[in-house]
């Protein structure tokens, strides 16, 4: 009896094995249970309840390695699109009746005036009490040599009717002034030439040329058929560019050929057209930084072209006027200083090779550059403890191990990663940029100047991703600066500006799309419990929470329907505390678990967001608190405290920027921007090589 029932256990068994291989292991699991449970009470087998669909997907195992995870893409660098510049239309300037009333036009002496076809030819105008007719035959009669281009209708005006007023009698009234009893020529002489006069520029400066002189037909630049002094000091300020990191080519101008109105009239215009592409050059930057990268984020200036011919129209110091449109900030007056030192300097007495890499035991020709540098620097002190082993080594192209010390100790004092690796923040920091290397990087800077207000502000963060350093300004003054870490090359930190408006203590991280797709994917594929081992919460669109273990985590590609933040604690990824400016970017400053990284030189490693070496001190900065309010705060829950002011923070990109006391600090280029910065520089000047 035993034995048949061994017998029907076996076969039982193996029924159940070929079964569990044809379903999910979910099932499976279950079918055996219940069949061995049975068999296990030697009694009848019970009937157990269908198990009811999980309310949540099952996990599906596969058999053999998981496939390849899928990747998100971040931002994309353009190739650098121009505007082309346009013919300036002046045979769209329309001298507005009411223009000739200037002061200077004197509408006593005008000369033959065109009507338009569609004008009643038995109308006369008039201007200052006479009609045009009249004031005509006055001019003849000054000069017996002029002959009208056209005849007019005699018109006798009955008696005692008043002359019509000539402003706002006929809006398409044509004034085309052929002579005049002046001595000095009017930029409606030269109309009929101006209308062959092939100039070229950016289409919103001849849109602003040809508006401006249609309403004020004066000449700016000259007087009495001659340049004027305004025009001089223009000229040299134009010319004066390059102190400003600028191409003086892209805004000279040809002096007058000639006295008459055609020679004036292009003057004017050609030296119009190149004060407005200055001002929008030093106001704005000749760049549109959103044209670069995805990784650039501004609100582009705008410019005033039609205040500032009307401006220079009315006699304002052109040189001030055009000066006034530069960044007015210490950081842009401490670049141009820089530029100018730099050209009047010489070059590095010791140059070290570019991509110079020497670690311990090798042979390299340029450590004897490297060693005469240290101790070129090298105070008594220095000298006292490292002498002997610079002395050994001053001439050896071998970095011995004596020598390592020494450069450990030269690292130390630059703040520099102590490894005893010679590497290029360590040649950059003993040798410096050369020159030619520094006067591109400050040009650069004061092009990505412009792109931010012209005035900081009192009161601000910036950012500056290639130093990784953070700087809190108060009352126009840094108060302080820290160590960050930023975002590597392919996860960079923006350029874009915003205003910090809340600081959330104890936070919780919502993980970005792409960090859960590039980073945690593969693991999840490999461990789905990886979320709910880590302390992740997993919510679905909503908001109902569901185990990771219980997803399908291939199933979706890059395209997670399932949001996923982790809780706060001391494995959170944003540590303590995070400081936010929302922004569409998801970027923000914040605390981190891993303090080891701000002992790096290079510290271009995070997901992009800003890792702050001592958060609580900004964290009391932006509140307004003292530190033991912040330590205080810290002390209680998660929460969140809003700003009571809130005040701008820029996440800037600039490889030449002066510290506090105005030296100026020299970068790597972390992310290539500046090499695409130039290569757009390079595109504009090309564009623009027609009209100069």
């Amino acid at each position: 009896m035993n034995a048949d029932r061994r017998r029907k256990a076996l076969a039982l068994a193996s029924t159940t094995l070929i079964a569990a291989l044809t379903v999910s292991d979910a099932s499976a699991q279950g079918l055996l249970q219940r069949l061995f449970q049975s068999s296990q009470h030697n009694g009848p087998v019970t009937q157990q309840a269908t198990p009811q669909p999980a309310p949540i997907e099952q996990q599906v195992r596969r058999a053999g390695p998981p496939p390849q995870a899928p990747r998100v893409t971040g931002p994309q660098y353009y190739t650098y699109k121009t505007d082309a510049l346009s013919k300036v239309d002046f045979t769209a300037i329309n001298i507005a009746p009411a223009a000739l009333a200037s002061p200077g036009i004197d509408h006593g002496t005008v000369g033959a005036t065109r009507r338009s076809a569609t004008d009643d030819p038995a109308r006369a105008v008039s201007v200052d009490g006479d009609s045009l007719e009249e004031a005509v035959e006055k001019v003849l009669a000054i000069d017996s040599g002029s002959k009208p281009e056209m005849r007019w209708r005699s018109y006798s005006r009955p008696s005692g009717e008043p002359a019509p007023d000539i402003a706002g009698t006929n809006p398409k009234l044509e004034i085309d002034v052929r002579r005049t009893a002046a001595s000095s020529p009017t930029l409606a002489d030269a109309l009929d030439d101006l209308a062959t006069y092939e100039l070229y520029a950016e289409s919103a400066v001849g849109d602003a040329i040809v508006a401006h002189y249609s309403k004020t037909p004066d000449f700016i630049w000259t007087t009495d058929a001659a340049v004027n002094d305004e025009a001089r000091a223009v000229i040299r300020e134009l010319a004066d560019a390059d102190a400003y990191g600028l191409n003086p080519g892209d805004y000279a101008v040809a002096m007058p050929t000639g006295q008459d109105a055609a020679a004036l009239a292009r003057f004017e215009m050609a030296l119009s057209a190149r004060v407005l592409r200055y001002a929008r050059d030093v106001h704005a930057g000749r760049v549109d930084p959103n044209r670069i990268s995805g990784y650039h984020d501004f609100e582009l200036k705008t410019v005033d072209y039609a205040g500032i011919l009307e401006s220079l129209g009315s006699g304002d110091d052109a040189r001030e006027t055009l000066r006034a449109l530069h960044p007015q900030n210490e950081f842009y007056k401490a670049m141009q200083v820089e530029l100018e030192e730099l050209r009047a300097s010489e070059e590095n007495s010791i140059v070290i090779a570019p991509g110079t890499l020497i670690r311990p035991g090798q042979t390299n020709t340029e450590l004897p550059k490297i060693v005469a540098l240290i101790e070129k620097e090298a105070d008594q002190a220095f000298l006292a403890e490292h002498g002997p082993a610079i002395e050994r080594n001053r001439a050896s192209e071998i970095y011995t191990d004596d020598l390592v010390p020494v450069v450990r100790a030269a690292q130390a004092k630059r703040n520099l990663q102590v490894d005893g690796i010679v590497g290029p923040r360590t040649v950059t920091a003993f040798a410096g940029e050369t020159k030619a290397s520094r006067i591109e990087k400050v040009k650069l800077a004061m092009e990505q100047l412009r792109w931010l207000p012209s005035d900081l502000g009192q009161r601000y963060v910036l950012l500056n991703t290639p130093s990784a350093k953070a700087t809190y300004v108060e009352h126009g003054a840094e108060k302080f600066s820290m160590r960050t870490v930023v975002g590597s090359k392919g996860t960079q930190t923006y350029f874009f500006q915003d205003e910090i408006s809340y600081v959330e203590f104890h936070p919780y991280w919502g993980v970005p799309r792409s960090i859960i797709v590039n980073t945690h994917l593969p693991r999840l594929y490999r461990d789905p419990s990886y979320f709910d081992r880590n302390g992740f919460e997993v919510t679905d669109r909503n908001g109902r929470q569901l185990s990771s273990s219980a997803i399908n985590w291939t199933r979706y590609g890059a395209n997670i329907p399932y949001n996923v933040r982790q809780r706060p604690g001391p494995n959170n990824a944003l540590g303590e505390l995070k400081i936010m400016f929302p922004n569409k970017h998801a970027i923000y400053m914040h605390d981190t678990p891993d303090k080891s990284l701000f002992g790096r030189d290079n510290r271009a490693l995070s997901n992009g967001c800003v890792r702050l070496e001592d958060p609580r001190l900004m964290a009391a900065a932006v509140l307004g608190w003292d530190r033991d309010q912040v330590d205080t705060r810290l002390a209680g829950q998660h929460g969140r405290n809003n700003l009571d002011v809130k005040f701008p923070v820029y996440v800037a990109y600039f490889t030449a920027w002066p510290d506090a006391d105005g030296k100026m600090g020299y970068y790597p280029d972390v992310y290539d921007r500046d090499l695409k910065t130039r290569e757009a520089m390079g595109r504009i000047e090309t564009a623009r090589a027609p009209s100069i």
